[in-house]
């Protein structure tokens, strides 16, 4: 990498990072330009400037762009701004805009111990945690007084072992490891409810606070179903190819231990939408929507939302819900409907008119985007069988798994 921009949603370069020499942020037009244009930008865009790519993420309602060579892989960039994204909100419990406004000194401590010249040096949380202390209201009084920062003075430990994720001397008085798996269904749906494309793209977040050195071995009921796996490097990839167990010395704290996709079976549609749209030019049209579970295997569906992206030929609209609350953008033409949990005996309705624009020229039929939370189960039917924990330990730690089922790119074209 040869610099790193951070951009607002405003299109504003609020922070920059170079390694090599200096690049003018006006190279970041060129991602503007593409950014007006759609809010979904291409992650790798070619520029002119010395045989030189654009590499971008967006999260968190900033956008991370970085200058790199055209030999480069671009999904090593893009982990790697991952990795960045996730040590920033690890450090400061939140990353957006105003938090790294707040902390410019640190992040760039941060970006330095990162990089080195360009290329990736400590990106593991412990090891920079013990090299760059995180910021509190006590320490930066201190350093303010002192004159000092957060760099430490002695070299990590972990980054001199064969376990550099994890510190040798961790200690805690309640031992404890968590479990969130976490998955989201992808789906393009079509009017009359067939399913035309549909995913599932899940992870494993993982939560430790244990003592020592422990050695864990996870093992799933049915892990056959997994394609596409990714890993964290404390995973022992070899016995996950021969057995299919997760066998791990865990990094303390948070951390994502393994990502995966599932597309190899029928994958499960958990909601359903009736709807009955007709808009016609000038006139009066109408809107009839009802939603309801389908596939969650009696776990209520929750924090259900759907954003309703309306043709520019629609001036307002009047409606009438059964539950939830709705609001209508009249400049961006997006009905926003927040229905909440559904309660099965009750099925959600909203229903009213719309009226588009006189001598308009009718325009295609929106689409429905669609969001939804379904607690304690994974849609793909993957289920942990047991957690072992191994190593020289006096304790019984406390183990816990959860799972959630989410609504990704889910959307419904009319």
């Amino acid at each position: 990498m040869e610099s790193l921009f951070i951009i607002n949603t405003q299109g504003d370069v609020f922070l920059e990072k170079h390694w090599r020499s200096v690049i003018s942020k006006g190279i970041c037009d060129q991602f503007l330009e593409k950014l007006k244009i759609s809010n979904e930008v291409i992650p790798v865009i070619p520029t002119s400037f010395q045989s030189t790519n654009l590499v971008s993420i967006g999260r968190c309602g900033i956008y991370l762009v970085s200058v790199c060579k055209a030999e480069i892989s671009p999904l090593f960039v893009l982990e790697f701004l991952h990795r960045v994204l996730d040590t920033f909100t690890d450090y400061f419990n939140e990353c957006n805009e105003s938090i790294i406004k707040e902390h410019y000194v640190v992040i760039y401590e941060l970006l330095d111990e990162m990089l080195d010249n360009g290329y990736p040096l400590a990106t593991e949380s412990n090891v920079l945690k013990e090299l760059i202390k995180p910021p509190n209201i006590l320490r930066s009084i201190a350093n303010s007084m002192t004159g000092k920062t957060n760099f430490s003075d002695t070299l990590p430990v972990g980054s001199l072992s064969s376990i550099p994720w994890r510190k040798s001397d961790v200690k805690y008085t309640n031992n404890e490891a968590y479990f969130d798996i976490i998955e989201e269904v992808d789906a393009i749906i079509d009017r009359a409810g067939t399913t035309i494309f549909a995913e599932i793209s899940g992870e494993i977040q993982c939560l430790t606070k244990l003592s020592g050195m422990p050695d864990l071995n996870l093992s799933f009921v049915n892990p056959r179903i997994l394609d596409d796996v990714s890993f964290h490097p404390c995973v022992r990839y070899k016995k996950w190819d021969t057995e299919k167990v997760l066998s791990f010395i865990p990094p303390d704290g948070s951390f994502r231990l393994m990502s995966y996709h599932v597309t190899s079976q029928t994958v499960p549609i958990p909601i359903y939408i009736r709807q009955n749209i007709h808009l016609k030019s000038g006139d009066q049209g109408k809107l009839d929507i009802t939603v309801g579970p389908k596939t969650t295997l009696g776990h209520p569906l929750e924090n259900v939302k759907l954003e309703i992206l309306f043709p520019k030929n629609v001036l307002n609209c009047s409606l009438v819900t059964t539950q939830g609350k709705y609001v209508f953008d009249q400049n961006t033409k997006i009905l926003i409907w927040d229905v909440g949990k559904i309660d099965v005996q009750k099925l959600p309705n909203i229903r009213g008119s719309v009226i588009t624009c006189q001598g308009s020229a009718n325009e295609s039929m929106p689409s429905i985007n669609v969001q939804f939370t379904i607690s304690q189960i994974a849609i793909s039917g993957l289920r942990v069988n047991r957690l072992d924990i191994y190593g020289d330990l006096k304790y019984r730690p406390f183990k816990g798994v959860k799972y959630v089922t989410k609504a990704g790119k889910f959307q419904i074209r009319l």
